[in-house]
């Protein structure tokens, strides 16, 4: 294989396939790029088996077609070091040669054979959604996602499809946030996502997009690029009855006025308490030693009484910056229970901290 490439380009593109590869394990063929020269197309692959990556590139000059692989890592640490001109990759006696004038690398290659397959979309169903909304309510929801539960459901966002819309749900079992995304549906089904395909989600879902799924598995395709993550099978809870059917108190209240007072907070603590008056609202750190922080917005509420909640601050910043509008709804039924924060489609239950 002899490939000609613009090293900007072959950067960019080991760059957005790194996070597909395995980290841990240098000795498995999944620590390295699939590189495929053929019929006048380079494809470049990734894979760690659970999420997946390839790009197709057809404005290349392939002197030679052929097969390789290289280490991710090593790979783009080379390609950094490059002058921005073009790139020359060559398969000779089972080594990669990267080649850029008087520059020169090699890296040894495992059998590009051994490579794994990426998935059909072959008996799969195409699921008709815009892309770019999909990514974008996908990333209202991430922050409440948890990580490391061990009900591997929680590490994922459920995709709850219901007639004419979707609710995009995301916990992490002390905060739940959906969002309602309104859109034209044929068949009621639900998926999960897992959190680190989202993630990827995030850099890819701008173009056009087609997306296939079934129980394990979706794909989304465009001209230029194939993605792959596996779903994660499991009963996701009963998010419907997590979010309160009758709310007592309802509050408008201004996003940058509340971010400027938990940001005071948070310059000490990583939680506060929240007191709600009819003409202002007071912010309180919550800190075990004898330090303080405190501050008060003067806001009209309209409350006739006052009205104070325990939080973790990051919870209420998570909402606050996916929000665009200024103004957004805190509704309540008592201090020891769980409080919802909304702004149009998103909404977020949040359990507070017992004062």
């Amino acid at each position: 294989m002899k490939v000609l490439i613009n090293k900007n380009v072959l950067e960019s593109i080991v760059t957005n396939t790194s996070p597909y590869l395995e980290k841990r394990d240098l000795s498995a063929i999944t620590s390295h790029i699939y590189i495929s020269a053929k019929n006048g197309v380079l494809n470049i692959r990734a894979t760690d088996h659970e999420i997946g990556l390839a790009y197709k590139l057809s404005n290349v000059k392939i002197t030679d077609e052929g097969f390789a692989t290289a280490n991710g890592k090593k790979l783009l640490d080379i390609i950094k070091s490059l002058r921005d001109d073009e790139v020359t990759l060559e398969t000779v006696n089972n080594y990669l040669y990267i080649k850029q004038k008087n520059s020169k690398y090699k890296l040894p290659m495992y059998k590009f054979e051994d490579f794994p397959e990426f998935p059909s979309i072959e008996g799969k169903s195409k699921f008709n959604i815009d892309a770019v909304m999909l990514g974008r309510s996908l990333k209202k929801i991430l922050p409440s996602i948890d990580n490391n539960n061990p009900k591997f459901e929680l590490n994922g966002a459920l995709l709850d499809i219901k007639q004419n819309y979707i609710n995009i749900v995301g916990t992490d079992t002390k905060r739940l946030s959906v969002f309602k995304f309104e859109t034209p549906t044929e068949n009621e089904f639900s998926i999960i996502i897992p959190k680190k395909a989202i993630n990827e989600i995030q850099k890819l879902f701008f173009d056009k997009i087609e997306i296939y799924y079934d129980e394990n598995i979706l794909i989304a395709q465009s001209a230029n690029f194939e993605f792959f993550t596996k779903l994660i099978n499991g009963k996701y809870p009963d998010y419907e009855r997590v979010i309160p059917k009758e709310i007592k108190k309802r509050l408008k209240l201004n996003r940058d006025k509340m971010i400027d007072g938990i940001k005071t907070i948070s310059m000490l603590s990583d939680q506060m308490k929240m007191t709600f008056s009819s003409d202002n609202i007071t912010f309180e750190s919550i800190i075990e030693d004898n330090s303080e922080a405190k501050t008060t917005v003067e806001y009209q509420t309209g409350l006739d009484e006052n009205f104070s909640i325990g939080i973790r601050n990051r919870f209420f910043i998570d909402f606050l910056t996916n929000i665009e509008d200024d103004e957004f709804e805190l509704g309540f039924n008592d201090s020891n229970l769980a409080f919802v924060v909304s702004s149009n489609e998103l909404k977020t239950v949040i359990m507070p901290i017992n004062l």
